[in-house]
């Protein structure tokens, strides 16, 4: 029903903070708490009965981080929304949560209207992103974009065979099964892996099975 409470479930293992989380959200009629825990697993475990319309999650947490708890969350229950509570400058996580599946994202010291909001927007399926964060994730987006740019430049000199060879570095095969795979002679996977070194100017065929998998390209 349109006039139900949205129904929340916090994880967060600081026994004060979660004890504030609860007190701020429960002068909120429009929002419910339907449970509190103290680690990853247990969120999961307890969404499953619990039922939540949005879990509000730290990220460092016992157990089970936020992060590999939003992972199996939204691949078990996609219906659930997420939202983070981060720490000013841990940028590095508040980006692996946005890559598990979370759509909100509040520091721990925002005030009862941030939350309320963060919380509101998620369960519309809208993001939410608490203002002094917002540069500096614009900033790291336009740093990978270049990146990603620069990469797509870099693999776009290379022949379609180098491309096949490629993915079999990067899925850890050596130079035997490539040739049996691709059926061809272990001297002309051995070219075509000197020639990938040069293209992508690395300096092993290591660096070279990184740059592939960060930048997605894997074996099927």
């Amino acid at each position: 029903m349109a006039d139900s409470p949205i129904r929340i479930l916090v994880a967060e293992d600081d026994a004060l903070l979660r004890r504030t989380l609860l007190e701020l959200l429960r002068l909120q009629p429009d929002l419910r708490v339907v449970g509190d825990v103290a680690d990853g697993e247990q969120a999961v475990a307890q969404s499953a009965i619990l039922k939540p319309h949005v879990i509000l999650t730290d990220i460092e947490m016992p157990r089970m981080n936020g992060i590999e708890a939003t992972r199996r969350l939204k691949s078990k229950s996609p219906e659930i929304a997420v939202v983070i509570l981060t720490k000013f400058g841990d940028d590095e996580n508040v980006f692996s949560a946005i890559k598990a599946g979370a759509i909100g994202y509040v520091l721990k010291d925002a005030g009862l209207e941030e939350i309320g909001a963060a919380v509101r927007a998620a369960h519309v399926g809208e993001g939410f992103l608490s203002p002094s964060l917002v540069l500096r994730v614009m900033a790291e987006f336009s740093r990978l974009s270049k990146s990603a740019l620069h990469n797509r430049k870099i693999f776009a000199e290379l022949s379609r065979r180098e491309v096949e060879v490629l993915e079999c570095l990067s899925a850890g095969m050596r130079n035997s099964a490539i040739a049996n795979k691709l059926c061809l002679s272990e001297k002309t996977v051995k070219t075509h892996v000197g020639s990938i070194l040069k293209k992508l100017q690395v300096n092993d065929r290591t660096e070279a099975a990184l740059l592939a998998k960060k930048s997605g390209l894997d074996a099927s």
